[in-house]
């Protein structure tokens, strides 16, 4: 497993102390978001919210191992992701109350989030796909690197489903240039790893459709980083590849889980389940990278940020009810024609 913390100096990784910095401020933010976000809910501003507070550096660290040109398709908790990515907090806001995920004019290459589990991974590898045969890229015939790679966020659950095995196995067949980024905090909601494979790890899984996966600790931003940049290189010479980012998500599943009723740290090491702000800020002021201070500072920009984001999303207009039917086909079939005049009829 590739590790970072604890084992070499920030001086001895590819990023100076400026990256290593960044990295920290993003951890912040997301949690500044993450928990003003659950704070909104618990008051009935949304009706929904999957915390992710314990995977700020796996998501922080993947997000800043891509490029500009990358796509990432996200899931419902890679919020932290998206925000590193430059996703504007008011939309994310929005989306969580109901509105059209993409409302601000920004260029971020994300595609919509999933919610149905392991959906978005067929479309990714569809998207690398697409992104072969506009290159004029057969199976075993790039010669040159993507201009773009994919990213595909999952978490460990997803890995139960027929969905992964099948874009795995498309990847593995058609050399997409996809990365799968895992996030293993050990729990489906409810369900612990072991109860869902046998496997050794998610990583090894990998093996069996014809690329490789590799473990990173997914509580060092620094480390998730650098092996996902190594990844993405891979990528884009066509080598599909599997991440699997061990953290721990130190909240529930989402506002309607309690998560008291089966978790158990037990078994669990320190460095995965200890807060990952408090270890990486630890390790940068032991190297002289932050001074005290560094992270309350960060803390109240993020804090002044939200406040703002959330002004904006409370001041946009109510959609009108029948715009949900707007995006679903070119041409709205019989039946959903159908529902939206029954809708629009309750509504009056």
């Amino acid at each position: 497993m590739h590790r970072v913390i604890g084992e070499r100096d920030v001086d001895e990784t590819p990023f100076d102390e400026e990256d290593a910095r960044d990295l920290l401020s993003e951890m912040v933010r997301a949690r500044a978001f993450d928990e003003r976000a659950l704070s909104l809910q618990r008051q009935g501003w949304m009706s929904g919210y999957p915390p992710y507070r314990g995977q700020e550096a796996s998501q922080v660290g993947a997000a800043a191992a891509m490029r500009e040109a990358d796509w990432l398709f996200p899931t419902y908790r890679s919020n932290a992701m998206q925000l590193a990515r430059g996703v504007p907090p008011r939309d994310v806001l929005l989306f969580r109350r109901g509105f059209a995920e993409f409302n601000s004019d920004h260029a971020v290459r994300n595609f919509p989030q999933a919610v149905p589990i392991a959906t978005q991974l067929l479309h990714a590898v569809g998207f690398g796909m697409a992104e072969n045969y506009g290159a004029g890229a057969m199976v075993g015939e790039r010669e040159t690197p993507a201009e773009s790679a994919v990213v595909a966020y999952l978490g460990d659950g997803a890995t139960s489903e027929g969905d992964f095995h099948e874009a795995m196995n498309f990847a593995g067949v058609f050399e997409t240039p996809v990365l799968f980024f895992c996030e293993n905090n050990g729990w489906a909601i409810s369900m612990p790893r072991e109860r869902q494979t046998a496997s050794d790890s998610i990583a090894v899984k990998a093996e069996a459709y014809g690329f490789e996966g590799g473990q990173v600790d997914g509580n060092d931003p620094l480390a998730v980083r650098e092996y996902v940049e190594r990844a993405l290189e891979r990528v884009r010479a066509g080598e599909p590849f599997l991440v699997e980012s061990l953290t721990y998500r130190q909240g529930p599943h989402t506002t309607s889980d309690d998560p008291s009723r089966y978790e158990d740290r037990a078994g669990y090491p320190e460095w995965r389940t200890r807060d990952p702000i408090e270890r990486y800020a630890e390790y940068l002021r032991e190297q002289g990278v932050v001074e005290e201070g560094f992270v309350e500072a960060a803390r109240e920009a993020a804090d002044e940020e939200l406040k703002a984001a959330v002004e904006a999303a409370e001041a946009e207009p109510t959609p009108e009810p029948g715009t949900v039917f707007d995006h679903v086909y070119e041409d709205l079939p019989p039946r959903l024609r159908a529902q939206r005049a029954e809708l629009l009829e309750r509504v009056d």
